[in-house]
């Protein structure tokens, strides 16, 4: 199967079966994740593997209780760590534009979660390559939302996460239960893409 075919039948699975995911299949998506491309190689993320039902059941109050995040067979916990810019060999780059570490806060915080966009695609295909769904939980508490900063403190503290670790997203992973055929809806090729200026066709 192809990498477009891949991405194409791709679908958000909510619904799992109570087949458990092996370790050698959690592995392979964690790699994928790992072997993601990054800016000046800083590679500025954390993945934290969920297995516990008793953590399960935090994340899920944590993802304003969404079911999917409980009944899970694992969890992925993306972490945007802004602190990997400190430690990155990156201090001879003094223009802001190319070592967000000298950017505004904000700018920062924007460059390190864009950056964990990449490892999450490509746990995404790897789990789909495996015949495992799964699905992004970007709804949750965190300091970025601002929603339930005290379920956020204990997560952190659970977790083990320092100031400057950020979760940003959570992949829940498992067996589709249900295993429908679903129409994915997406806007026509010449609604999303341009050729040198928006609105002329390619």
């Amino acid at each position: 199967m192809s990498i477009l075919d891949l991405i194409s039948n791709r679908k958000s699975v909510r619904n799992y079966s109570d087949k458990h995911i092996s370790d050698d299949d959690l592995r392979k998506i964690l790699e994928a994740g790992r072997l993601a491309p990054s800016w000046m190689n800083v590679q500025s993320w954390q993945f934290i593997l969920i297995k516990s039902q008793e953590n399960k059941d935090l994340l899920a109050e944590l993802s304003i209780g969404q079911q999917h995040v409980k009944n899970a067979d694992a969890l992925i916990v993306c972490v945007a760590d802004i602190s990997a810019w400190e430690k990155a060999n990156i201090t001879n780059i003094k223009s802001p534009a190319l070592n967000p570490s000298l950017q505004c806060e904000n700018g920062l915080l924007i460059r390190t979660m864009e950056q964990v966009i990449f490892p999450v695609s490509n746990m995404l295909l790897m789990a789909q390559e495996l015949g495992i769904g799964a699905c992004v939980i970007g709804a949750l508490g965190s300091e970025v939302t601002g929603i339930l900063p005290d379920v956020t403190e204990t997560v952190k503290e659970k977790l083990g996460l320092g100031d400057k670790q950020i979760i940003s997203s959570i992949i829940t992973l498992g067996y589709d239960a249900d295993n429908k055929e679903t129409k994915k809806i997406r806007k026509s090729f010449e609604e999303v893409v341009s050729l040198e200026k928006i609105g002329n066709k390619f």
